[in-house]
């Protein structure tokens, strides 16, 4: 049995009907750009969150920028940051001319390291981006008393985490401003590229939504230098056809995580494969289910050569990447990160996933390892 990675036709077809019958809608109304569609799904999503404000912006890389724009940092200004991310946490930070300054992770969730973060601050430093990996709520409580100390903002990366939570509270909630993504493959995904920003707060809410259109209001009067930010009223109404599902897709794939715990367990496979962390205190809600082992590479081989779909999240830490060479960073500057990079790899972990789907998965991995420890026999 093959097993894809994500299979997105599983959760589209039980919707089909509605997603076309909102997308006539849209076609019917002939308005495609902001409009009625994308106030309703700002609305609802701010109510389904549980955040006062929710900005609906054309990417997940462009909330991030529209956080920092936001906050008004640029040229000479420092933004603490992983150093293990989707590129779009550091590249953003460059896009806005101000500098990524880099730290590692906690190895045991993939994570910004709260010690490191905060001994990372300095009198540039104008904010700290902690990215909430793979649906798991970064450590917030250091961070947030850190940012509070120095007068510095701090803004979460959650384009993986919508609806996870770190204690009782919301991600996107916690720092001054929030990001999400709607990518396709993330637990709520657009039919193409879609975001959002949250925040509880109201004048960074009208800043980013002035921002959002060019500096725009009333039509052709810029009052400051925004960019062109806006949803398409398309995808808006699609994600109001998926956002009422996204809790139970959640809680599809948080079983299916216990279940492969469960499975790996049975498979006596404890101390060969490392499985994710998952405080007790967070709501996780596994946009990736990342296992990791020192034979990482030979690992995929065997799972691409029998059909079980996998990827690397990520290969190359930031501190690595020839587009940031000027930081000034060597190899052996975050090992955690670095060890993480060279072991983890995610496997199948969709609500959608039947348990034949994850007995094979699990089965198709233990054939890996014994495999190992009889040729090292």
């Amino acid at each position: 049995m093959s097993v894809p990675l994500l299979d997105l036709q599983a959760q589209y077809r039980p919707l089909r009907d509605e997603i076309l019958a909102a997308m006539t809608r849209v076609c019917d109304s002939q308005r495609f750009i902001m409009g009625p569609e994308v106030d309703a799904l700002e609305r609802e999503l701010a109510a389904q969150l549980g955040i006062r404000h929710a900005i609906s912006v054309s990417s997940g890389t462009d909330a991030l920028l529209l956080a920092l724009m936001t906050l008004g940092i640029g040229p000479g200004d420092e933004v603490v940051t992983t150093t293990y991310s989707f590129f779009a946490t550091a590249g953003c930070v460059s896009r806005v001319g101000a500098k990524p300054v880099l730290v590692d992770i906690d190895p045991a969730t993939f994570n910004i390291d709260p010690a490191q973060a905060v001994a990372a601050i300095t009198p540039r430093t104008k904010a700290i981006m902690p990215v909430h990996l793979y649906g798991l709520a970064a450590e917030m409580g250091p961070v947030m008393a850190a940012a509070d100390r120095a007068g510095i903002a701090v803004i979460e990366d959650a384009a993986q985490a919508i609806g996870a939570t770190y204690g009782s509270r919301p991600l996107g909630g916690i720092g001054a401003l929030g990001c999400f993504s709607f990518f396709p493959s993330k637990n709520l995904g657009a039919f193409g590229d879609a975001g959002l920003l949250t925040t509880n707060d109201d004048a960074l809410a009208k800043q980013a939504r002035l921002l959002r259109t060019h500096g725009m209001q009333p039509k052709y009067y810029h009052h400051v230098v925004g960019a062109n930010f806006r949803m398409d009223a398309l995808q808006a109404a699609i994600l109001r056809v998926k956002a009422p599902h996204l809790d139970a897709w959640t809680e599809g794939r948080r079983r299916n995580a216990a279940a492969y715990r469960t499975l790996f367990h049975e498979a006596g496979l404890d101390g060969a494969i490392g499985l994710p962390s998952d405080p007790a205190d967070r709501r996780h809600i596994y946009n990736q289910f990342v296992i990791r082992t020192p034979e990482r590479d030979a690992l995929k081989r065997h799972l691409d050569e029998h059909g079980i779909g996998n990827e690397i999240y990520y290969p190359v830490p930031f501190h690595l990447q020839p587009c940031f060479a000027d930081l000034g960073y060597a190899r052996g500057a975050f090992p955690h990160a670095e060890r993480a990079a060279n072991e983890t790899l995610a496997i199948p972990i969709y609500g959608e996933l039947t348990d034949a789907q994850q007995r094979t998965v699990v089965s198709t991995i233990e054939q890996f390892v014994h495999r190992k420890v009889g040729a090292a026999r």
